[in-house]
């Protein structure tokens, strides 16, 4: 039992130094950015030019307005709920407890850091970080299932829903183009942090640190297959 208690405490100490250690880095840096190119005159330029030019191309689009609506609300945080709740719970059932936490901590965090950036920032802008974090999330967590040759393609999938509710959500007035990039760059930032954090836990636990192009668990991909037999014993 103590060495138990130890191998929990060595891994707390690595998951929360490797979290912060890239969190220090990246997320200040990030903000920083955001506050930067807010108040840059080439910045201020594009902004208002982009949104000016698809404002004026929406009014005389309404179809063009409507799919812009449909894509905005694919990336509200209720939309995101609706998908990552029966994930955690398929995954809780599935006995992959890292995988669960990992989704319930970069879904939470993601929305407390939301909430702090505009706080810091000082406006209603940006509201992007739950996307990105977790569409790529859900990438990493799947990944091992997934065939190598189509696994770029499912990278270049979840960054285009990235993009495409950044730019429905410029289309619509509702956000700048610097609001999008700095958020995009802040969501990437959240998660390096989290997989770093992740990849600490691996280690602690005797396993390989995560692999590029692997996911977070390519030992689970029996698993993590929705109509396989659960023949692997639990963690």
């Amino acid at each position: 039992m103590r060495e138990e208690q130890r191998a929990r405490l060595r891994f707390g100490a690595r998951a929360v130094l490797a979290f912060v250690a890239v969190g220090l880095v990246a997320v200040p840096f990030a903000i920083l950015l955001l506050l930067v190119t807010a108040k840059s005159d080439p910045m201020l330029h594009l902004d208002h030019d982009t949104a000016d030019s698809l404002n004026s191309f929406a009014i005389g689009h309404p179809a063009f307005t409507s799919a812009m609506k449909a894509i905005s609300r694919v990336g509200s945080p209720t939309a995101w709920w609706i998908v990552l709740a029966p994930v955690f719970a398929w995954l809780v059932y599935r006995r992959l407890p890292r995988l669960a936490a990992f989704v319930a901590v970069t879904a939470l965090g993601s929305s407390l850091l939301n909430s702090a950036i505009k706080a810091t920032v000082d406006r209603a802008r940006p509201h992007l970080p739950d996307p990105v974090a977790a569409a790529h999330g859900l990438v990493l967590i799947f990944l091992p299932v997934v065939r190598r040759g189509l696994r770029p393609w499912l990278y270049a999938g979840a960054a285009l829903v990235v993009a495409l509710i950044g730019f429905s959500r410029i289309a619509l007035g509702v956000h700048y183009v610097s609001d999008v990039l700095g958020a995009v760059v802040i969501g990437t930032a959240w998660m390096l942090a989290m997989t770093a954090a992740f990849s600490a836990w691996r280690r602690e636990e005797h396993k390989l640190p995560m692999q590029r192009g692997e996911g977070l668990e390519p030992e689970q991909r029996q698993r993590l297959r929705p109509g396989a037999t659960d023949s692997v014993p639990p963690e």
